[in-house]
């Protein structure tokens, strides 16, 4: 399901927003935490968008949330960050390697503005067709995922795969297309908010008369 969300936003990102949309992976191969934040670094992506659906031991759990790399402020952004750093090859201890790359990470606030704006516009534009949509909120919290990442990084936690309602609906390709509608949304509104110009007509040609 994460991976049909991440090709389907990737195209509304390039028909819809006129940009390069990069895939870390379009097709069902693992790849580790670390990797993916390579590629985006490599290919000098200027936004790195990881798509995950959330989980719990209590099925009546369900919402959206976003997070950005910082350190954790609760026990519930603790143990989503220990659930997704789980196939890492680090320790979710070693907080002095955390530290100094967070004292590196210049791109801090500007994450911490597109996961705001994302994922106000998921939310926003879910409720307008679903009941019981749940707005958790931006989080932080030290995900390996988006350790590193030269440009502002998000991660989107899309559902509660382990609520019923959440995970069928996840399975819907129209619930899927609301999703990366409302995140495009989103992106829409950083890239304005950043870059004004952004999504301006270009100037039309005008003809000398001689």
């Amino acid at each position: 399901m994460v991976l049909q969300i991440a090709k389907r936003l990737a195209r509304k990102v390039e028909r819809e927003l006129k940009c390069d949309a990069i895939l870390t992976r379009s097709t069902d191969r693992y790849l580790t935490l670390e990797e993916r934040t390579a590629i985006a670094n490599t290919q000098n992506a200027d936004l790195f968008i990881s798509i995950h659906t959330n989980a719990v031991r209590n099925s009546q759990a369900y919402g959206i949330e976003t997070y950005f790399l910082n350190l954790a402020t609760d026990d519930d952004a603790i143990r989503v960050a220990a659930r997704e750093n789980a196939t890492s090859a680090k320790n979710i201890s070693d907080l002095e390697s955390i530290l100094n790359d967070l004292m590196q990470n210049a791109k801090i606030n500007e994450s911490s503005r597109l996961a705001t704006m994302v994922q106000e516009s998921m939310c926003t534009h879910l409720k307008k067709g679903y009941g019981d949509i749940r707005n958790k909120g931006v989080k932080q919290a030290p995900f390996y995922v988006l350790l590193g990442a030269q440009m502002p990084a998000i991660l989107v936690e899309t559902a509660f795969i382990s609520n019923p309602r959440e995970c069928r609906r996840l399975t819907s390709a129209k619930y899927q297309e609301d999703v990366c509608d409302g995140i495009i949304r989103g992106i829409r509104t950083y890239i304005k908010d950043t870059l004004p110009t952004a999504f301006a007509d270009p100037p039309r040609a005008t003809k000398r008369r001689g």
